[in-house]
């Protein structure tokens, strides 16, 4: 059975700093975690960042760019750091994986396996 856990959520100041982690176990041959999301109360699920397998592309929302960063280990692994975090950051954060990777936008279409989430709040 396909689980996805991700931790490192918390509370954190504005101005401060939480790194994500995304483990993923039972995929089923060529997915792969390559997604994250948030989703705020009342509002849509969102793109965050992206990452192909191989590492080479990256994809960031533009609200992130330049203070969030995502990285992975292998397929079953990624992880975001964020920094500079700001009160709109608020949100349950989701890694998600699909067999594919589409560099240019972060649809929650693309995805078929999605974790639980965890919580970052950020106080302003």
């Amino acid at each position: 059975q396909v689980q996805i856990v991700e931790s490192g959520g918390g509370l954190v100041q504005a101005g401060g700093s939480l790194r994500l982690s995304c483990t993923a176990s039972e995929l089923p041959r060529g997915y792969y975690v390559s997604g994250w999301f948030r989703q705020a109360p009342g509002k849509e699920r969102e793109g965050v960042s992206g990452i192909r397998l191989t590492a080479d592309k990256t994809f960031y929302a533009p609200s992130v760019k330049g203070r969030f960063t995502i990285s992975r280990d292998n397929a079953n692994k990624m992880y975001l750091q964020m920094n500079n975090l700001t009160h709109d950051n608020t949100a349950m954060y989701y890694c998600a994986a699909a067999n594919v990777f589409v560099w240019y936008e972060l649809s929650t279409s693309t995805y078929e396996y999605w974790g639980q989430g965890t919580q970052v709040t950020v106080a302003s």
